[in-house]
């Protein structure tokens, strides 16, 4: 995605963090659903990239808070119409009439399955 070779994944966590200066990595999993190893994968990769930052929180010692870099911001900015263009290209496959309701039902379904994850039966 992109000049800096983002992953979608990548590009995910970047808009969350972006988003929600701070979180812990735990937070970071229930924010994007990505499982904990792999986004503890993705952190990893992306510090190495520089463009993201981590600290112990005071709260928890043993958790860290996860910030954009200036880096990371421009990434960031540099993918957003990449990932429009993306988005629209997925989207043209609907009459337009349709896509509205389209974002509309995902979003029901996300909020659903939140709601799943947070309550287990």
């Amino acid at each position: 995605m992109g000049s800096d070779d983002l992953t979608p994944r990548q590009f995910a966590v970047l808009l969350t963090v972006s988003q929600n200066e701070g979180l812990s990595q735990t937070q970071l999993v229930d924010k994007t659903g990505i499982d904990r190893s792999t986004l503890a994968d993705i952190v990893r990769r992306m510090l190495k990239k520089g463009l993201l930052s981590r600290r112990r929180t005071r709260e928890d010692a043993r958790a860290y808070a996860v910030r954009l870099t200036d880096d990371g911001w421009k990434a960031l900015h540099s993918s957003v119409p990449v990932n429009r263009r993306v988005d629209d290209r997925i989207l043209s496959a609907l009459p337009p009439a349709q896509r509205a309701r389209f974002l509309d039902d995902l979003n029901s379904i996300v909020a659903a399955l939140g709601k799943i994850r947070d309550n287990p039966e």
